[in-house]
Formats: C-alpha cells, structure tokens, sequence
C-alpha cells in the first residue's frame, strides 16, 4: 500500500520535475492530492503515471497552430471560418513560400491548403507537405473542387472538403484531444472548454511559467495597460485545470480564483480581444461571485496570451468596476500588450530561464 502513496518529493522525481513544479501541479488541480493528518501532502502512484500517459499521448500532436494557404479570394472567408474555432491559432498566408517558411522547426497541428490556387501552387504546396518528415503528425486538409491527386498526396490527406462547413468539422476533427478534457476537471465544468484543453494545459505546465519567478516586463506590461487604458485593474492571468492564477497583477490584492471565476475562460478560446461592457448584464457572468458579490466587476476585456505552438495560456486583461467600453485605439493597445507579453513568454521559454527542469 504504501509504494501506492507518494509524497509530492517522491511524485516529482517519478514525473521528472522540480518539487515546486509538483506542487503547482496538485494545486492547479492536474494531480489529485489529499493530507495527511500531519499536514503533509500525498497522491497516488495512479494518478501520477495516468498524467505521464496523457502527456505522451499528445506530446507527438502538441500544437495549436493551423496553417492556412489560400487565393487572396478565399484568404478571408476561410480565415474567418477557422477563427471561429476555439483553441486554435490561424496563420494565413497567399504564398506557398511563407507558408512554408513559417514551418520552421514547430509541426502545426494542421495545414489547410486551397488546392484551387492559380497555377496549382496549392497543388504543389501539399505535394511538398507529403513528403517532409517534419510534419508527419500534422493532419494535411485540402480545400477546394480537386477530385484527384497524385498517390503520394492522397495518402497524406486529412480530408478533402468542398465548402466552409465541411472546412470546420474537419479541423474540429484534427484538433480534438486524444483523451476528453472533463478528465482533468473536478466534477462537470461550468465554462466552456477548447477542443485541445489536454494539450493546453500540458503547454501551460511545460511553459514553466506557474513555477517561475515573477517576471518584471509582464509587471510592465499591466502597468502600462492600467495606465493607458485608465482601467484600475490590470492581470495576467493563468488558467490551470481548476485555477486562475494572476502572473501579474495591478490594483489587485488577490492572487488567485477558482477557475469557474475566470472571464478569460472565453477569451482563450479565440485569438482576438474578448469584452464585455457590463457584465452585470450578460448571462454568462451575472451569478459570478466577482461580479454578484465584492469586488463587483462590471467591465472586462482581454486578449490571449499565446505560446510558439499557438497555445493559450492565459490572458493580458483589463478590469473595471463601472460599466464601459474600449475605443478603437485602446482595442489596438491592448492587442499589442497582449502581443508582447506572448513574445515575453515564448522568449523566456526559449531560452530555458522560466524554471528548472520540466519533464513534459
């Protein structure tokens, strides 16, 4: 029984983490804990192999990223129509060259390709994707009226579709985790999940960003939303399975929610800025007990923060208890922070200065 229970030193040797890493793990909620009467943490030897599965299970299919290589006709209605999608970030392009180069070392999870393009570029572009190894795992999607294609393609391919409708179903298809994300979740949520939560939440965990250190230019980068947007509250946020973690925070004292509090559980699941003008007012958030109770939010608006493999880890956002809304120009600014703070995560993950070792 006792090789059963693990101690949360013993959890993180077996995981291939940092102790600290361990810890936000079980207070995140990806693993189940309980103490004892001592005050000492436990899990079970179960429940830690069950999360190495699932992370080896889609670690080959790690990405968020859907490329999109299409006439400048069809650019903004298929952009339009995959945007739509949850949990996904689209690259569009209109030549096979960038598409290409935006590659780079980093599978997509998908590459949707309009086979009509004038002088078979499209064509050419998957007869390219068909033969590289880089990609192997990335679900290759043909769009337009082609009926026939050389057997090396048609041996790659997704699917083949016709219309936009066909286009989302299929992609919904290609992005779906390999296990349900209401596994991770205690009990049944109450706020919408992406299609990939699994694979998000193994990026957030590989990130290294819960056990870091606070980092002094997302510190900045609220500041400047706080002062520029003249909002008295500025976050950057992090969601775990059933927490809400602020990386950053102005003008608030508290550093954590539960995750059902969270009004960036919407705005990651799209890629621009997600606002509400008075929240006392819309459905979704009326019985929040932020928005019923103190502090008494009313305004919110926030844009995703994203890692290099298009995975949205939290949000930079901005937060008022009167009701209002953004100009244009503020829209713009807090796109950019928010764009910043992304390269500010992607950069310090790239160069392994997050934390120590993160064994996903």
């Amino acid at each position: 029984m006792d090789k059963d229970i693990l101690t949360t030193s013993q959890a993180a040797k077996l995981l291939g983490i940092s102790v600290r890493t361990a810890q936000l793990l079980i207070e995140g909620g990806s693993l189940i804990s309980w103490k004892t009467p001592g005050g000492h943490r436990r899990v079970y030897r179960a429940d830690v192999l069950t999360l190495m599965a699932r992370r080896s299970a889609v670690r080959d299919a790690d990405s968020a990223r859907v490329l999109l290589l299409a006439s400048p006709e069809r650019l903004s209605i298929l952009r339009e129509q995959l945007a739509a999608i949850g949990g996904c970030t689209v690259e569009a392009y209109t030549s096979a060259y960038a598409a290409s180069s935006s590659i780079g070392s980093r599978a997509p999870a998908a590459v949707v390709v309009d086979v009509d393009m004038d002088g078979r570029e499209g064509t050419s572009f998957l007869d390219y994707l068909a033969s590289s190894s880089v990609i192997r795992m990335t679900k290759l999607i043909g769009f337009g009226g082609a009926s026939s294609f050389p057997s090396a393609i048609a041996a790659r391919l997704h699917a083949m579709v016709s219309n936009p409708r066909e286009l989302t179903d299929a992609i919904r298809i290609a992005l779906k985790d390999l296990s349900e994300p209401a596994e991770l979740l205690p009990g049944e949520a109450s706020f919408p999940l992406a299609l990939n939560e699994t694979q998000r939440l193994a990026a957030l965990e590989r990130s290294g960003l819960l056990g870091a250190e606070p980092l002094e230019a997302l510190d900045e980068l609220t500041w400047l939303a706080s002062y520029s947007v003249k909002t008295p509250i500025a976050l950057v946020t992090l969601l775990t399975s059933n927490h809400q973690f602020f990386k950053s925070r102005q003008g608030l004292e508290m550093t954590e929610t539960p995750r059902s509090w969270a009004f960036c559980n919407y705005t990651i699941l799209q890629r621009g800025i997600f606002a509400v003008d008075d929240l006392s007012l819309d459905e979704r958030f009326v019985s929040n007990p932020a928005v019923a109770g103190e502090p008494y939010f009313r305004f919110y608006a926030g844009v995703p923060i994203v890692d290099a493999d298009g995975f949205a880890l939290g949000s930079l956002c901005v937060i008022d208890r009167e009701p209002r809304r953004l100009d244009a120009d503020q829209e713009r600014l807090l796109r950019l922070l928010a764009k910043l703070a992304s390269g500010e995560v992607q950069s310090r993950a790239t160069q392994g200065l997050l934390s120590g070792p993160q064994g996903f």
